[in-house]
């Protein structure tokens, strides 16, 4: 298994896909850090620090964190895609795989181990953006989460879950078609978030429950929300209420039993992803 997840990680080196995502990523953190700076200095302008009910750094620093938490999961979420997306049809259909399925190795083994190496890639980068993030924001207005490490981790178990999907489809599609397909199934994840934050805003019961039955069927939204909660868990007042409004889905806890769903609904889409690839005739 470990010959295979290196052998995934070379491929991904041979194909630049690390340098694309090592360019993006530091052109993002770059605009972040002077955004960032920006908005730390201008509502310094129009509310003194620690003034009244509303406090300017704490507003400016989880809405501004909250961009980068969503801007973390979109990268992430790419990186599992394009990881993932030709394990099985891809490369059976350029002859890569067929050497492979071999004894001792096997399918569910070469899955697994696709997967494991994927997911490893994953977490490492969406941790790491994370805590430049929490570097640069607290350099540029002294501001820090209220839960440093749990909104990471789930940030990162978002972007496993997403892996496995990515992985799932990849026994069923072609790369292009599994791609676009997995992206599409996580912007509904996140647009059913959003739909939840309108009903929360007009006091639409039933948008609210459409959205937390969304929930179960694409829990990564479920631990994006309950990072972003995590974020500012111990913030009252107003400032409260208006970082519930978002940015691109709010702040909700999740909950035990969605947190632990997480874990089930991930070993039950690799399960389902190994049942079709035993059957599947290559």
């Amino acid at each position: 298994m470990t010959t295979i997840i290196l052998y995934g990680l070379r491929e991904s080196l041979r194909r630049k896909m690390f340098a694309v995502v090592l360019v993006l990523t530091v052109l993002f953190l770059s605009l972040y850090a002077w955004g960032t700076h920006e908005a730390f200095k201008d509502t310094r302008g129009f509310v003194g620090v620690g003034q009244g009910n509303l406090n300017s750094e704490q507003l400016a620093g989880a809405i501004v964190f909250g961009l980068a938490m969503f801007a973390t999961l979109f990268l992430g979420a790419v990186l599992a895609v394009f990881l993932t997306l030709n394990v099985v049809r891809g490369d059976a259909e350029a002859g890569l795989l067929q050497p492979l399925v071999v004894r001792p190795i096997g399918r569910t083994q070469l899955l697994l181990a696709r997967f494991a190496g994927a997911a490893g890639v994953c977490v490492a980068y969406v941790l790491a953006v994370y805590f430049a993030s929490v570097g640069i924001t607290y350099w540029a207005g002294g501001w820090s989460p209220d839960r440093l490490v749990s909104p990471g981790i789930e940030l990162a178990a978002a972007i496993v879950v997403v892996s496995s999907l990515a992985l799932a489809g990849s026994v069923f599609l072609s790369p292009i078609a599994n791609g676009i397909g997995t992206l599409m199934v996580f912007g509904a994840g996140l647009m059913a978030g959003l739909l939840g934050e309108i009903g929360h805003a007009i006091n639409s019961h039933k948008l609210q429950h459409i959205s937390r039955i969304a929930w179960w069927f694409v829990p990564f939204d479920a631990l994006y929300e309950d990072a972003l909660h995590r974020l500012t868990v111990n913030t009252t007042g107003f400032a409260k209420f208006v970082l519930e409004l978002g940015p691109f889905g709010g702040s909700h806890r999740a909950g035990t039993p969605l947190l632990v769903w997480s874990v089930l609904y991930l070993v039950f889409v690799l399960a389902a992803a190994v049942t079709a690839f035993k059957r599947r005739d290559l």
